[in-house]
């Protein structure tokens, strides 16, 4: 028999949802081009590890993300797996025609709590972005889609400074009217602290009855990451968005890195007796396979002659 929960500790979810968002939120960061083949690869070894929430590609325009230009053959090629949800970014309309076109059934919209940020990021105003956010709501409604949300920069933003919990609580109750009801709160730049994240969970709690439908998606920039899930599991909070080997950034936010690493998140969780559902050695392999991948892509690029050199992996300026 296990010894009981320190008292400290007593809130926390017996089990949390990881959401992997590394083929997604990491690939789309990379210098180079991944081959579809390897991405698909990555994104069943995820699922053989046991993750059952996959966020695979965005079908935002190929010419500002060209990383994921490939959306619809890796949503083609991968084999439906029961229990496993595979969700795709929708910034619009068309990307939301180009979604259903290649079979997609979950989808991801996404706004932003600065202003500034919502111009660089999708080139329109927050209250411009939950009106595409709407229409496409609308008709996923319709095609019988899960709508996940995600709201940016819900912390600090490198343009605007700290964002006031206030224009988040706003956003959030903006996005809940138009049916999203799973929400995924952002520390973009990964700049929050514990007590920032606690503040902002107590608020919404408050708010809204407790933190069902609420995730945390917290990139590692300053290497809080996992201080900042920890304040959320001590409220309660039962999701939290991850990436394999801490791939990712964001292209729109100077000097954000990538999300927390699945394999270090999964680990303080197991060892707190909080359970995932996922193998760990299975999740350090497709950690592995990817990082091997775009090692060896790299190399590749490297050799080519006439190709621009002095880029590792991953360091192109790191969106949500």
């Amino acid at each position: 028999m296990s010894a009981p929960r320190p008292a400290l500790f007593a809130r926390c979810p017996a089990s949390v949802r990881a959401v992997e968002v590394g083929p997604r939120d990491g690939l789309q960061n990379e210098p180079e081009l991944v081959p579809a083949a390897v991405k698909v690869a990555f994104v069943e070894a995820l699922a053989g590890a046991g993750h059952r929430h996959i966020e695979v590609a965005s079908f935002v325009s190929p010419r500002r993300v060209p990383q994921l230009s490939d959306a619809e053959d890796v949503f083609r090629a991968l084999r439906p797996r029961e229990g496993v949800r595979y969700t795709a970014l929708v910034p619009n309309e068309e990307g939301l025609r180009r979604a259903l076109d290649a079979g997609v059934a979950s989808i991801a919209v996404f706004t932003a709590a600065s202003e500034s940020f919502s111009q660089k990021n999708t080139g329109c105003s927050i209250a411009e972005s939950l009106e595409r956010i709407r229409k496409v709501v609308s008709r996923a409604a319709r095609e019988g889609l899960r709508v996940r949300g995600y709201v940016s920069m819900a912390f600090s933003c490198p343009y605007e400074g700290p964002i006031a919990a206030s224009r988040v609580l706003d956003v959030v109750d903006r996005l809940r009217a138009l049916g999203v009801l799973e929400v995924s709160l952002g520390d973009t730049t990964g700049a929050a602290f514990p007590d920032q994240v606690a503040r902002l969970l107590e608020d919404l709690a408050a708010r809204h009855g407790g933190l069902a439908g609420f995730a945390l998606h917290l990139h590692d920039t300053h290497r809080r990451a996992l201080a900042n899930a920890l304040a959320g599991l001590l409220l309660g909070i039962e999701e939290l968005d991850s990436s394999s080997g801490g791939l990712g950034g964001c292209p729109f936010a100077p000097g954000a890195k990538g999300n927390v690493a699945t394999e270090d998140l999964v680990e303080l969780l197991e060892g707190m007796g909080i359970a995932t559902g996922i193998d760990l050695a299975r999740q350090r392999d497709a950690s592995a396979g990817i990082r091997a991948a775009l090692a060896a892509a790299e190399l590749k690029r490297r050799s080519t002659p006439g190709s621009p050199s002095g880029r590792a992996g991953g360091s192109r300026p790191g969106g949500r």
